[in-house]
């Protein structure tokens, strides 16, 4: 009969410690869900710094807020929307992509495209320069096809012999 109740004692005992185990895991991931979306929220008073990291007070209530919309069972797109319609655009961090931000999101692609595309064609106009110069050195001058051939072959230069990433990069950019 002891063994018994100490049998069920012992199963009830299991049950809330799986409960309770339940109930913390729980607890455990909301506290993150809330963390993530408090990082990439700005804070209105101090604008540099996420409301996860500010101490301001309305840093603390906007943390409050955002675990209060979890635990009414908001997703993560409704607590950001509600935030993003109180606060404006501004309080998160990441922007929509729209016709408004397009310029936000584009200008560092449009920057880098254009150095990239400015640093090919100086390349190449480098390179061409030397072939101009000398067709322009032996233009007018009446030469055999073989002889303007081997006049060429010596003015221009030969390719580099392939090297290894780094000292491409150096001779690409004259850095030597």
């Amino acid at each position: 009969m002891e063994v018994m109740i100490c049998l069920n004692e012992c199963a009830a005992f299991t049950g809330e410690m799986e409960k309770r185990d339940e109930d913390l895991k729980k607890a455990q991931m909301l506290d993150a869900r809330a963390r993530n979306i408090s990082h990439n929220v700005r804070c209105t008073e101090c604008g540099s710094q996420s409301i996860e990291d500010s101490q301001a007070d309305v840093a603390i209530l906007l943390r409050q807020l955002i675990r209060d919309e979890i635990g009414a069972g908001k997703t993560d797109k409704e607590i950001y929307s509600k935030l993003e319609d109180e606060f404006g655009e501004t309080v998160l961090y990441a922007p929509k992509f729209d016709m408004q931000t397009a310029a936000l999101w584009l200008t560092p692609v449009l920057i880098a495209g254009g150095t990239a595309a400015g640093l090919v064609y100086s390349k190449h106009r480098q390179r061409t320069n030397v072939h101009i110069m000398a067709l322009d050195l032996i233009r007018g001058v009446s030469l055999t096809p073989k002889e303007r051939v081997t006049i060429l072959d010596l003015l221009i230069p030969p390719p580099p012999p392939p090297l290894g990433v780094a000292s491409r990069l150096r001779r690409w950019l004259n850095l030597r």
